[in-house]
């Protein structure tokens, strides 16, 4: 039995008030105040020492499982360079320039957490209650389009496709237009770099909504279905059916657009390829 909360000092100092007296043996001692002989001669041994009776703390004077202050400021660094990031993010950053030792994404986020880089209301928001995923790569694209956006010349259009199984970025393009042509000559560079995916998703823009509402089938839809890809289309004004492209906008905005000053369409496309 532990000892009493309530009562706790004052039950250790009256045992070992008692046990320094020696009128009874240590072994009824501790039967009458319910612990063993071991802890019972531990404070004895603490009280004969001049040390006092209250709980030591548990945290071990060493935590060599912890990072180092070395590694702690390289994430810390890129942070700094990319607020937008998180645990996964940093740590494949880290892995892609050699950084040998890298921790886990958890202990990462830790780290941000620690040092005040990532709020609860943040972490919480960042956790989505359900993840829902195709079960195999290609199975499903969505593709959609960002802007128009001012550049120092014209105006860019950034097409983004993404798989639905992996969230990769299997396009990123800026365009001058949005239109079947533009579309056709991007997804043809795509198709012939990653093959043809099982089924595209977008939403009912142009140019892959029709452009009146009696009109199911467009240039672009045809097209797509004569070389087997089916083509379907998210509910008007539910832009969550294409959750996962508009979470990449929010990142693609976040970590280039209002960071870069985009002078023309092939400055942007750099801007891209260099950070996908």
């Amino acid at each position: 039995m532990p000892w009493k909360e309530r009562s706790m000092m004052s039950e250790r100092e009256e045992f070992v008030r008692l046990a320094e007296q020696g009128a009874q043996s240590m072994a009824s001692l501790c039967r009458r105040f319910g612990i063993s002989r071991q802890t019972g001669y531990k404070w004895r041994s603490r009280r004969q020492a001049g040390q006092a009776l209250g709980d030591r703390s548990r945290r071990p004077t060493t935590s060599p499982a912890r990072c180092g202050e070395q590694i702690e400021r390289r994430v810390l660094g890129v942070r700094a360079r990319h607020p937008a990031w998180g645990g996964r993010k940093i740590r494949a950053w880290l892995l892609a320039h050699g950084h040998e030792r890298v921790p886990a994404a958890s202990t990462i986020t830790e780290i941000l957490r620690r040092h005040g880089m990532i709020s609860p209301e943040a972490s919480q928001a960042a956790t989505p209650p359900k993840r829902f995923e195709h079960a195999r790569p290609s199975d499903l694209w969505q593709m959609d389009f960002k802007g128009p956006m001012p550049m120092q010349h014209g105006t860019c259009n950034a097409l983004t496709i993404l798989d639905d199984h992996s969230r990769f970025s299997v396009g990123l393009f800026s365009c001058a237009h949005q239109n079947r042509r533009d579309m056709q000559d991007r997804l043809t560079f795509v198709f012939r770099r990653y093959g043809l995916p099982w089924r595209m998703l977008a939403d009912n823009g142009s140019p892959w909504g029709a452009e009146h509402a009696t009109r199911r089938w467009t240039g672009l839809k045809v097209w797509l279905l004569q070389l087997g890809v089916p083509m379907i289309r998210g509910r008007p004004a539910h832009p969550q059916t294409q959750g996962k492209d508009e979470r990449f906008h929010r990142t693609l905005s976040e970590e280039l657009l209002r960071r870069a000053d985009l002078r023309d369409h092939d400055h942007t496309q750099a801007q891209f390829a260099r950070g996908a």
